[in-house]
Formats: C-alpha cells, sequence, structure tokens
C-alpha cells in the first residue's frame, strides 16, 4: 500500500508542475480558446492543451517504474504487458486529440481512428470478448468482440468529451470512476491495472489543481479523448476476473454520468431530428447552470452524481443476484428522476406520446364518435338537430361547446334558437348555457367551405378543461368528412334563411304597394253615401 501511494503521489506531483508548463508555454505561444461559441461558458481565453501534461506524466511514470524496477509495488513484467499496451493505443487517440485542438477534424474521421485504436485494444487482449456475458464460452472470438469492443470505446472516449463543458467536471468525474477503478482492481485481485489506475488518477488530481472553476487551462481534445478512451480500455480489463453479470454491469455503473449524458445526448437529437454529431447546449450541466445553479454548484453536485454511481458498482461485486438487482433497479429508478427534473423537451414529448398510446383505445373511441357524426350531420334538417348532434360528439371528448362565424351577415330577426347570436355574424352554442367563449381557455377553429370552394365561414371548438389530455387525432376533424358534413349543415341553413327572408321580404313589398290602394278604396266607400 505504501508504494502505492508512492506511485499516486509522484504521478500527482509530476502532472501539476507539467500542467503549470504546459498552460505557460500555450499562453505564450497564443494557443489557447477564445469564447467564441455559445456554448462555451468561459469569459476569457484559456489553454485547451491540459491534455499533454497528463499524457507526458504517465508515460514519465512508466519509464520511471521501468528504470526503477521495484520501487512501485509491481511486478516488473507486468508493466509493458498491461499499462504500456494501453497507452500505445491510447498515444494515437491522444495524437488525435490533440491534432483536431489544432486544426479541426470532421467526426466522422475522430471516430474511424477511435475505432482503429479500439481494434489494436483489442487485439492486445483487452477486448469485450473475454467476457462472457453472451455465450458460456469465455471467448466471443473477433467477429463479436471487435464490434463491441469498438462500439464500447466509442461511446466512453466520446462520452467523456461531451461532458466536458464546465471548469473541473470531466476531470473530475474522471478521477471518481477511476479510484473506482482501482478499488476494483484491488478487490478482484487484477494487479495488471493497479500502477495504471494510480497513476491516471494522480496525474488527473495534479491537473485539477489548475482546471477546478475558476479554471486556467482546459483538457482539450487531447485530454479528455485520452481519459475516455484509458477509462474504458482499463473497464474492460479490470472487470475480466468479475462474474458474468458483474462483468457487464460495473463499468457502466461506475460512468454512469458519461454514459448516461451521451445517451441523453444522442436520444434527443435523434428525436428531434438533429444529425447526433450537432453540437448544442442542452447537456446535463447545461441544463443546470439554465436552472440557475452556479458554475462551482453544478460542478460540486455531478461531482455527487459520479460519486454515487462508482459507490453502486462496488455493491455489485457482491456475489449475490439480488445486489445486482436491487443497484440496477435503483440507478434506473434514480436515472428517471434525474432526467425528469431536467425536463428536456424531448423527453417530456416521449412521455407524452407514451401516455397516449396507453389511452389510445379511447382515441380510437372519440375519432370514431366524429366519423359517426360526420353521417349524423348529413341528414340534419334544423338546428336543434344540429346542435344536439354536435353536443352529443363533441361532449364526451371533452368539448364545452363552439360557435359558428359566418361570412355573410345574419338576415334581419332571423330565427336562431337554440343558438346564442354573440354579435353579427357570429353564432355560439354551449352545452353549459350560462358560459360564454370568454371563459373558455383554448379553441380549435378550421374553415368551412362550400362543395365549389367558396368560404362559408368558420368552425370553433371551444374548451375550457387544459389539464386533462385531448384523447384524439385533431386532424379527423378534417380528414374524415366532418367539417364538410358541417359545411353543409350551415349551407342548408343560410338557403333555408335566404328563402324565409326572400318570402317575407316580398310579403312586406307587396303589403307597402297594396295596403295605401285598400284603405283608399276602404275610405271611398264610406264618405260616398255620406255625400249623397
Amino acid at each position: 500500500m505504501g508504494m502505492q501511494l508512492i506511485v499516486f503521489v509522484a504521478a500527482l506531483l509530476i502532472s501539476a508542475t507539467l500542467t503549470r508548463w504546459v498552460r505557460d508555454f500555450a499562453i505564450a505561444r497564443g494557443w489557447y480558446s477564445a469564447p467564441n461559441s455559445d456554448r462555451h461558458v468561459h469569459t476569457r481565453p484559456i489553454p485547451r492543451l491540459g491534455g499533454v501534461a497528463i499524457f507526458l506524466t504517465l508515460w514519465c511514470m512508466v519509464l520511471a517504474a521501468h528504470w526503477i524496477p521495484g520501487h512501485f509495488g509491481i511486478r516488473e513484467y507486468l508493466l509493458p504487458h498491461a499499462t504500456v499496451k494501453i497507452l500505445g493505443a491510447a498515444t494515437i487517440v491522444f495524437v488525435l486529440g490533440l491534432i483536431d485542438d489544432f486544426r479541426g477534424l470532421s467526426a466522422y474521421l475522430k471516430f474511424a481512428v477511435q475505432a482503429g485504436a479500439a481494434m489494436l485494444l483489442f487485439w492486445s487482449g483487452f477486448g469485450i470478448s473475454q467476457l462472457s456475458f453472451l455465450t458460456g464460452d469465455s471467448h466471443l472470438g473477433w467477429v463479436l468482440g471487435v464490434p463491441l469492443t469498438i462500439i464500447w470505446v466509442l461511446w466512453i472516449t466520446n462520452a467523456f468529451n461531451l461532458i466536458d463543458g464546465l471548469d473541473g467536471l470531466a476531470a473530475g468525474s474522471a478521477l471518481f470512476s477511476t479510484l473506482v477503478t482501482y478499488l476494483v482492481a484491488i478487490l478482484l485481485h487484477t494487479d495488471g491495472l493497479l500502477f495504471l489506475t494510480l497513476a491516471l488518477a494522480g496525474a488527473i488530481a495534479g491537473f485539477l489543481r489548475y482546471n477546478f472553476n475558476p479554471a486556467s487551462i482546459f483538457l482539450g481534445d487531447c485530454g479528455s479523448l485520452l481519459i475516455g478512451f484509458l477509462l474504458s480500455a482499463m473497464a474492460i480489463a479490470g472487470s475480466q476476473k468479475a462474474p458474468t453479470a458483474v462483468a457487464v454491469a460495473i463499468p457502466i455503473v461506475s460512468l454512469g454520468l458519461p454514459i448516461l449524458d451521451v445517451s441523453v445526448a444522442v436520444i434527443r437529437r435523434f428525436l428531434r431530428c438533429k444529425r447526433l454529431f450537432d453540437a448544442d447546449r442542452e447537456h446535463i450541466h447545461h441544463k443546470l447552470l439554465s436552472r440557475g445553479v452556479s458554475h462551482r454548484q453544478a460542478v460540486l453536485m455531478l461531482y455527487g452524481v459520479t460519486a454515487c454511481f462508482g459507490l453502486l458498482s462496488l455493491f455489485l461485486l457482491h456475489p449475490a443476484s439480488t445486489a445486482v438487482a436491487t443497484v440496477l433497479v435503483v440507478v434506473g429508478l434514480g436515472v428517471l428522476v434525474g432526467v425528469q427534473q431536467l425536463r428536456y423537451h424531448e423527453f417530456l414529448e416521449l412521455g407524452r406520446v407514451a401516455n397516449r398510446t396507453l389511452n389510445q383505445r379511447q382515441v380510437i373511441a372519440n375519432d370514431i364518435n366524429v366519423r359517426r357524426a360526420a353521417d349524423a350531420l348529413e341528414s340534419c334538417t334544423g338546428l336543434a338537430q344540429f346542435c344536439q348532434t354536435m353536443q352529443d360528439c363533441l361532449k364526451p371528448i371533452g368539448f364545452d361547446g363552439f360557435g359558428l362565424y359566418l361570412s355573410s351577415e345574419l338576415p334581419v330577426q332571423v330565427e336562431v334558437y337554440p343558438f346564442t347570436h354573440a354579435s353579427g355574424s357570429k353564432l355560439h352554442f354551449f352545452w353549459n348555457h350560462s358560459m360564454t367563449s370568454s371563459e373558455t381557455n383554448w379553441g380549435l377553429t378550421f374553415s368551412l367551405l362550400k362543395p365549389n370552394g367558396g368560404r362559408l365561414g368558420s368552425l370553433t371548438l371551444y374548451r375550457k378543461d387544459t389539464s386533462t389530455p385531448l384523447w384524439m387525432d385533431l386532424d379527423v376533424f378534417t380528414a374524415t368528412g366532418f367539417s364538410q358534413a358541417v359545411a353543409g349543415v350551415v349551407e342548408r341553413m343560410q338557403n333555408t334563411w335566404f328563402v324565409k327572408s326572400h318570402k317575407e321580404q316580398i310579403q312586406t313589398a307587396a303589403f307597402e304597394t297594396v295596403g295605401p290602394v285598400m284603405a283608399s278604396r276602404t275610405h271611398q266607400s264610406v264618405i260616398v253615401p255620406t255625400s249623397s
């Protein structure tokens, strides 16, 4: 244990020294990141080459362990067979990130290079083919092992790159995950990983001295990709001696925060029909900042989340199957509650769709009700029958009434009962006759057209309740003949009003023409006898 502490402290001191030197060197040459995007939360130019210090620290520790055998508490032959092989593949990823920090590379090129490094890792003996969770044999073969190893490495490597958005977040989370990997290596007697986990933990701790808020240097892609790749490799190597289910669960749970963040990002972008590689400002740490949490508070909160994931992963080492099930249930519930509290619009909409699916039977029933009403409206002969048919259809769905807004003025003294004449050519009908349109909270309006395309007016469906979902397809009103049926009733109603109005006008005109003549004749018949 004393020698292990020496490894950690030595890596910490070397990393702190190199981090300071890299920071000053980058500033002197103008190699820093300016806040030129709305995704950036820093307000001043800061170097992005912190990964260089971590990378150099790890190789310094390897060279020191190689030149001074026996002083680091590990057998010499383990160093080239474990640490050096993993660091060799990690060097490819580090160089890739370094080029990306200076020039910027496409996502597809970065994925391709990372996949190549993952294949090198697999052929070096650190592949998922040695985890017996798909078959009874401990070796899956390269046909399954290579794709699974590539997927795992890409997932974790880029997960740490995605959460590197706040000062100290990615490095601090990686430190917790590295310490968990170290404990797992001790408990499972994976001695070959002890040196690398301690060296990486010390390197990250020394770097955090300058990366915690307010940071004076960032990891950069070279640092976040390097750390993510190393943790993905160590997670595979460290769980090879674990039982089948535990071998899969420990890495996933211990790396819970970055895995959760990248999973949420992929699902969000898929649901929004956006490219999966497009950057945005809706990662978990961004959501915390948008809710008023300070920069440092957000980092500390996510440190706590990472620590909880790591602690739960250690419980998976218990041989009882109930322990694995309990941990997975706790993690699942925690993730569901946490994502719900962040109030992602994509997941709220997904929940609404799921709720609608559970109530699809009611949706179908309401849609059928609208179709039946469309058939009944075609034979309506009066306003009372029209209003009753509309009420029978719309009230069970959740509407409180409807209104007709006619394109032509109503004839004078026309009978509109049971409608309420609101004003001008506006007619309302509510199931509760004391209600008015001003008391409702929203309405659905669609146009009423004649068969020749002429405009009759519009129909508005009113609803007061905003808390209860409307279990129906709104396009059923326009796509099933319902709106045409209502338009037909309105057209027949207007024709009836026109005929009645025309008859009244004829009778009025006739009275105005014949009336004076009859009155004159009557007057003459009375006067004539008097004059004689």
